[in-house]
């Protein structure tokens, strides 16, 4: 399986993102097992860098951590989000996963190439 440059993973990562439906999350681990089949590894870490670097025209509160959260610096501009669109959320402020989770289809093509 030949190994993507970066632009192909961030394009492949934000290509994830963006089908999230409204009122529905993914998690970080989530996107990076599908990319990862198809991009030879890269894990959460690496989802949440090319989501702090490149995700800000993407719905980028739609990808949470595993337990439903996000960053405290993201929560204060998330919230209008999950409202909004419905989101479902804990008492604690955490999405719901349980209710929230969307799982991301498997990745059978490799972006192209501009």
């Amino acid at each position: 399986m030949p190994r993507l440059d970066h632009e192909q993973y961030v394009e492949l990562v934000l290509s994830c993102v963006e089908r999230v439906p409204r009122g529905r999350v993914t998690t970080y681990g989530a996107i990076a097992e599908v990319v990862g089949r198809v991009a030879g590894g890269g894990g959460p870490r690496l989802v949440g860098s090319v989501m702090a670097q490149h995700g800000a025209p993407v719905p980028w509160w739609r990808v949470v951590r595993a337990d439903g959260s996000l960053p405290a610096s993201h929560d204060v501009e998330a919230r209008p989000h999950y409202l909004d669109e419905g989101t479902p959320l804990r008492p604690s402020g955490n999405v719901d996963l349980r209710l929230a989770l969307w799982r991301p289809p498997p990745v059978r093509t490799l972006p192209a190439r501009g």
